[in-house]
């Protein structure tokens, strides 16, 4: 699992290979992963957008960018924590994503980026 802490806001990444959903002769590897993203700030925080870049082995980069993460837009008191599974599709075995949450503090209004960091997806047979 990997950590990233920005104005108190903490995401935690945790990847899984979906096997049973991958064709590696078809170059097609699925994989999954769980984000935690906790309020540790003393404000009232909403995430409003995402935008992540997505890196494969082949030098491939997308950008993916839109409101809210799995069609949520979650608001978090302090000390609160939400979570969501969601799963990226790759043309190879190894590849990393990362980005930024756009948050708005809302006793304010002040928008701000939360890192997302770097994370990598490997299928397991690359790990030998």
């Amino acid at each position: 699992m990997v950590s990233a802490i920005t104005n108190g806001v903490k995401v935690s990444v945790l990847t899984h290979f979906q096997a049973e959903y991958s064709n590696p002769f078809q170059g097609n590897f699925v994989f999954s992963y769980h984000i935690k993203i906790h309020n540790g700030s003393d404000f009232t925080v909403k995430l409003l957008r995402r935008h992540w870049y997505i890196h494969d082995a082949n030098g491939l980069v997308r950008e993916v960018e839109g409101e809210g993460v799995v069609g949520q837009q979650p608001t978090l008191e302090p000390g609160q924590s939400y979570e969501y599974t969601s799963g990226c599709n790759l043309n190879t075995s190894l590849g990393k994503m990362a980005g930024t949450y756009q948050m708005e503090r809302i006793f304010d209004g002040k928008l701000f980026n939360v890192v997302i960091p770097d994370f990598t997806m490997i299928a397991p047979f690359r790990m030998n």
